[in-house]
């Protein structure tokens, strides 16, 4: 009874290598014609994906013709750009509130300017 188990997951486990092969050589041939076709039409990203900025409020329209506004969450704020660097990877943009390193290092005596990131 065992040894019959066994085959069975053997030959599973080699059919799905086998799928998985397929799969991805099918994979490269549809992107490559994806590739072809959004060159030839010259698709932008917006009209592939939708627009890039999610609007607050968008109206849809259900079943039965009656209008909704649904919510459509906010994209999240991009991190700053570091303007200030202890040397030990840690950062800060200068925006908000002094993170503890930097106080520590103003109290230790450096100035801000020491702790400008070279640009």
């Amino acid at each position: 009874m065992a040894t019959k188990l066994q085959t069975l997951l053997n030959q599973i486990s080699k059919l799905q290598s086998q799928a998985e092969s397929l799969r991805t050589k099918e994979k490269a041939g549809v992107v490559t014609r994806i590739k072809e076709a959004i060159a030839h039409y010259g698709i932008t990203a917006d009209e592939l994906f939708g627009a890039t900025k999610a609007k607050r409020g968008r109206a849809v329209v259900a079943a039965g013709g009656a209008k909704k506004t649904r919510k459509v969450a906010k994209a999240p704020k991009a991190a700053g750009v570091a303007k200030y660097g202890d040397g030990a990877g840690r950062t800060w943009s200068g925006v908000g509130k002094r993170p503890n390193w930097f106080k520590d290092a103003i109290a230790a005596g450096k100035t801000a300017d020491d702790l400008l990131i070279a640009k």
